[in-house]
């Protein structure tokens, strides 16, 4: 196996080349979870997977609480199932808490504050009362809690880390917090090492072929438990050593052919790119640089061949969608091709026209 094979697969266990899912829940439940900071972004990063899909669908399934937006792992925003949602909430709580101990303590928030905040949080939520996060910080201000700098963000994720709140149903073009036992009433809990075998299951299985310290990053365990989740893993995987590297995935797998007529526009923050330490399989160094920023902002790119070999933005104006490409290199008759038929499936997506600049 070299570094091309690794990429078409991943293209194929990622669910972008092809798949038989057939709901946003299963593809997340697939994933493990899907990063979803921008939530425009990560909506196509479900559509490009499930392409009958459109982001009306998505967002009624997000709508809905079948899939639900919250900080888990790194932590950042993801997408996870809500079958999924409070075993991993669980599993990397602690972890998560570990890294914004620090600066809880240098914006005042005691646990006193945080507890307090959560119990407001609680009662002014009741019912299925969704708010956003301008409503929310004024009923906390108006409880004497402060939410001044940066302390909302915090007071915010510490309570979803806590299970407090998650997503709440859109309100016009507002996210909305909610309180997650009522958007998720069914409660689905695992022992610590139940968990840490279904995580590393589900991320060998559907971002494979990975490392372990892929899989360190993407999950934010400790290298210990993640250690000890591939071991109860390995066997049901397979693995590879390339370059002194060792590879895991799932068996039985397929070895891709070569796709020469392979080509995706995918988002910002994409899983196909951040979801591993080492993305050289899928981009070069040069170009890395080009694609993510120093500040760690993932730009959408074009994948052709399983190669990153560019980037792209949107413009939405009236009907008609405009996809600006910038090149890496230049492309053939056949790619420029490719490249317009994804644009236009991100038309078909938004229910609008695609044209390219």
């Amino acid at each position: 196996m070299n570094q091309s094979e690794i990429s078409n697969i991943r293209l194929h266990n990622q669910q972008i080349a092809a798949t038989n899912l057939k709901t946003a829940k299963e593809l997340a439940g697939w994933m493990g979870a899907m990063q979803a900071q921008d939530f425009n972004q990560a909506k196509w990063a479900i559509g490009v997977r499930l392409p009958h899909f459109t982001e009306a669908q998505i967002e009624s399934a997000f709508n809905n609480g079948e899939i639900i937006r919250t900080h888990l792992m790194r932590p950042t925003w993801h997408f996870v199932s809500a079958d999924d949602i409070y075993w991993m909430l669980e599993l990397t709580a602690k972890q998560i808490k570990s890294t914004t101990k620090s600066r809880n303590r240098d914006l005042g928030l005691t646990e006193i504050v945080l507890g307090k905040s959560k119990e407001i949080l609680a009662k002014i939520l009741a019912g299925n009362q969704a708010m956003t996060k301008e409503e929310i910080s004024t009923r906390l201000n108006e409880s004497g809690i402060s939410t001044e700098e940066q302390r909302l963000y915090h007071i915010l994720m510490e309570a979803e880390i806590d299970s407090v709140i998650c997503s709440g149903a859109v309100q016009g073009k507002k996210q909305t917090y909610a309180l997650l036992e009522e958007r998720v009433p069914v409660k689905r809990t695992l022992t610590k090492d139940e968990a840490l075998a279904l995580l590393a299951k589900k991320y060998f299985t559907s971002h494979g072929p990975a490392t372990l310290p892929d899989f360190v990053w993407w999950s934010g365990l400790p290298v210990a438990d993640a250690r000890h989740a591939l071991e109860m893993n390995k066997p049901t995987l397979i693995s590879e050593t390339i370059d002194s590297e060792i590879y895991w995935f799932a068996e039985p797998v397929s070895i891709p052919a070569s796709l020469p007529n392979s080509v995706y526009l995918l988002p910002a923050f994409d899983e196909y790119l951040i979801s591993y330490k080492n993305r050289s399989a899928a981009i070069t160094i040069d170009h890395h640089k080009k694609a993510v920023s120093n500040n760690g902002i993932f730009r959408p790119v074009i994948v052709v061949n399983g190669q990153i070999s560019g980037l792209w933005k949107r413009t939405i104006k009236k009907d008609t969608v405009w996809i600006e490409p910038d090149h890496f290199r230049p492309h053939n008759k056949t790619e420029e091709s490719l490249i317009l038929k994804a644009a236009e499936s991100i038309g078909n997506f938004l229910g609008l026209k695609a044209k390219i600049k």
